[in-house]
């Protein structure tokens, strides 16, 4: 069953020339494949694909998350970019500024893609 298979983020975008800057520029992913509408990019051992759909931006959840070391020091990194992080109120969840601590060593930040994708960091915790 799918169990077994490679699974790939999908990434919905207006504008392919301002995804391809924002994603590789701002957040270091590289580029390993051009397929015309859109482009194969990678982070650590995922690939993702990013292409062109008039339905950008219009998912109100979190459409790809990044597992990290350090929250503060990638969160830091972010808005050296220029990059701005979102605020909710979530239960089980304490705001520090622009990320949030959960149960169990659990930290969280979610920031926006200028397509208003949500995207979001993720460091320890066993809760997720």
């Amino acid at each position: 069953m799918l169990g077994k298979a490679n699974a790939t983020p999908m990434i919905a975008v207006k504008d392919l020339d301002r995804a391809r800057k924002f994603y590789e520029d701002n957040l270091g992913l590289k580029e390993v494949d051009d397929f015309g509408e859109g482009f194969m990019l990678k982070s650590g051992d995922t690939k993702l694909s990013v292409y062109r759909s008039e339905f950008a931006g219009t998912n109100k959840a979190t459409a790809l998350t990044f597992d990290v070391d350090d929250i503060e020091d990638e969160v830091r990194a972010l808005k050296e970019k220029g990059i701005t992080f979102e605020h909710y109120e979530l239960e089980g969840l304490t705001p520090k500024g622009d990320f949030y601590e959960g149960p169990k060593g659990f930290r969280t930040a979610w920031f926006k893609d200028p397509d208003g994708n949500i995207l979001s960091l993720m460091e320890g915790g066993d809760s997720m």
